[in-house]
């Protein structure tokens, strides 16, 4: 199968499209339509003409159900998110060949509406975490038809074939039939974007060994793979002739990519929300041979999953390493100039909350922790079933400050107006003693240096002057600052103190602060709730809390 042959299922997407042109609704400057926007290599997601940042959590897997569709709100009332991530089912969505249940999908988008909540869908549809569970019991059923994957010993695996014609057809008529009712039920746009497929790629073999997979394998390159991986198209050649060692996965690659990049091809004709793909990825600083799920948007082949997938607007890691350099490579190699970064899926217990700053620092658009609702019990480090505060206060520490100033966080990341820094290690309590911290010895664990001054950050707990003796199990310190003006910054922060240091025109000047003010948002805009000076700002700012500063300082 090549992703540019459409001869088989061109003519049902072109009616599709024909019948929605008639039935669509018009979208208008009043009401646009959601979008990814890029400028000076920095992305946004736009709803409702401004930049949004997601604040979201994605639900457990089965929690779509009407059922147990309240497990979900009751989760998402206490998680202060602005957007939940939720499935749709391909066998409930098409219980029978061509009828279409689009009760959950309205359950959802209701009960989200009257919640003022925004939604991203997920079809789980050919894949979900590499396998085909999700696929309607009437194409399980038939396996010589809607095929899986073959391993080399000839042996059926556990993985959808991405050369399976009969089961693309399927995916694609009824993702056509998804968005085209998208479209009709949520002129709103409540739902402001569409996950593809869900970590798509396979487990325990690196390609389909079918025959006709073969057939294809010895077949020449694509000259559009071959330009995605900047190799002159001049050089013709088998798959193995011009990869080599990394044939086998680019060919995988390729195939799956094509595949969900005809079905997001159809959908987005009908209906042009932001469509993403989400990876269970490698590690991108020791990937090893490719034992892990290959076939999905994993940091070497981005460039191949664009060309195959024109119309994903952006491919985005599911990041579970707990290791804190992995994690922060996984973050930097998703942020690129083509390449929005949004995580869809992480970790949202321990230290991991303070991955969302890091998050932002590369620009990131959204973030998303999986597993926050009240359906599925948690069990502790202790042995006992976790509270509902337990599971959720990490989450929210972070999206009840952030919430209010959304708009604000994403009109000024978009920008380039925003830097982070989050606590890497835990601190040495021999390496503090305690003592007076003046504005010259002041120690830092980590700088972030802006355009005239450097604020040296130290993670942790506080007293007065010093360092407290108490740190958090689990390293949690964080800090944003964006610069609003000249001398004027924005601070929103946990677990650290910060000092301001003068450089550049400022270097060895002295400088004070004009005025610092605890406050907080409303409507976009800052609402000071109090002036902060004398011991609360002497030895630095503290944010022994989760807290929003503005800041503003002069020099003589």
């Amino acid at each position: 199968m090549n992703f540019f042959h459409f001869k088989q299922t061109v003519n049902h997407i072109l009616s599709i499209f024909l019948l929605v042109t008639t039935l669509g609704i018009s979208q208008t400057k009043e009401n646009p339509i959601p979008r990814i926007e890029t400028q000076n290599g920095r992305h946004a997601l736009i709803v409702d003409g401004e930049p949004y940042l997601i604040l979201g959590a994605q639900s457990n897997n089965s929690s779509s159900w009407p059922a147990t569709l309240p497990q979900v709100w009751s989760a998402m009332d206490q998680l202060h998110i602005n957007t939940l991530e939720i499935p749709i089912y391909w066998e409930q969505f098409e219980p029978q060949p061509g009828l279409y249940d689009y009760s959950v999908m309205d359950s959802i988008i209701k009960q989200a509406r009257e919640r003022d909540l925004r939604v991203i869908l997920l079809w789980f549809a050919t894949w979900k975490n590499g396998s085909n569970h999700y696929m309607p019991q009437w194409m399980k059923l038939k396996p010589d038809t809607y095929f899986n994957m073959v391993n080399k010993n000839g042996e059926p695996i556990d993985s959808p074939s991405p050369h399976a014609q009969a089961t693309l057809e399927a995916d694609i008529k009824a993702f056509s039939m998804f968005m085209n009712h998208l479209k009709e039920v949520d002129p709103q746009h409540t739902v402001i974007m569409v996950q593809v497929q869900n970590e798509p790629g396979s487990w325990g073999s690196v390609r389909d060994y079918s025959k006709e997979a073969n057939k294809l394998f010895e077949s020449k390159v694509p000259k559009e793979a071959l330009k995605a991986m900047e190799v002159s198209s001049n050089i013709g050649g088998t798959w193995k002739q011009v990869f080599g060692e990394h044939a086998e996965e680019y060919f995988h690659v390729w195939h799956v990519a094509s595949y969900i990049g005809q079905v997001a091809s159809a959908g987005k004709a009908i209906y042009p929300l932001p469509l993403y793909v989400n990876g269970a990825i490698r590690n991108p600083i020791n990937p090893g041979p490719p034992y892990y799920q290959v076939g999905g948007p994993n940091d070497n082949v981005l460039n191949l999953w664009k060309a195959a997938a024109p119309d994903i607007d952006l491919l985005a890691p599911d990041i579970y390493f707990k290791d804190t350099q992995t994690y922060l490579k996984s973050l930097e190699v998703y942020s690129t100039k083509t390449n929005p970064l949004f995580v869809p899926e992480t970790f949202w217990h321990e230290d991991f909350p303070k991955f969302f700053y890091a998050a932002l620092g590369e620009g990131a658009i959204g973030y998303a922790p999986f597993g926050l609702d009240d359906t599925r019990l948690r069990i502790g480090p202790d042995g006992k079933p976790m509270t509902a505060k337990d599971m959720y206060e990490p989450t929210a520490l972070n999206f009840k400050l952030f919430k209010p100033m959304a708009d604000v966080i994403a009109k000024l990341n978009y920008d380039g107006h925003i830097q982070t820094a989050i606590q890497l290690l835990p601190i040495d309590p021999e390496a503090e003693k305690g003592g007076a911290v003046d504005r010259e010895n002041y120690v830092s664990d980590q700088t972030i240096s802006l355009k005239s001054w450097d604020l040296n950050i130290a993670f942790g707990t506080f007293d007065r002057m010093s360092r407290s003796s108490f740190q958090p199990k689990h390293p949690d310190g964080r800090l944003l600052v964006a610069e609003l003006d000249t001398n004027e910054f924005l601070l929103v922060g946990y677990h650290c103190r910060v000092m301001f240091e003068p450089t550049g025109k400022y270097a060895d000047k002295p400088w004070w602060f004009l005025s610092v003010e605890e406050g907080h948002y409303e409507n976009g805009t800052f609402v000071m709730d109090r002036i902060l000076n004398g011991d609360q700002t002497d030895w630095g700012l503290n944010f022994d809390t989760p807290k929003v500063l503005r800041v503003k300082l002069y020099t003589r």
